[in-house]
């Protein structure tokens, strides 16, 4: 997700937020209040879902890593039996 589309939703989500919380409360200090909370706790949880997507990734490159150096291993070894075998002819 692009920043400009959490962007967006962050704010409509805060504005339909606070809009409820003022018609419930009708306090505009509650409102503020509440609002600015659930823009941290929003925030929050944008800040976990990078950190987790970033995680993945790390860690798929990794196992793709592993997976190349085992394969580079396998055809070395079937390249020196080859060129032995090619020798002993």
């Amino acid at each position: 997700m692009s920043f400009l589309l959490f962007l967006r939703g962050f704010i409509i989500v805060l504005l339909a937020f606070a809009i409820s919380t003022y018609l419930l409360t009708a306090s505009l200090w509650s409102t503020f209040v509440q609002t600015a909370i659930c823009g941290i706790l929003i925030q929050i949880g944008y800040f976990v879902a990078v950190m987790l997507m970033v995680w993945r990734s790390v860690s798929k490159e990794s196992v793709i890593e592993k997976a190349d150096i085992q394969r580079d291993e396998s055809e070395r070894e079937q390249l020196r039996s080859h060129l032995a075998h090619k020798a002993d002819q």
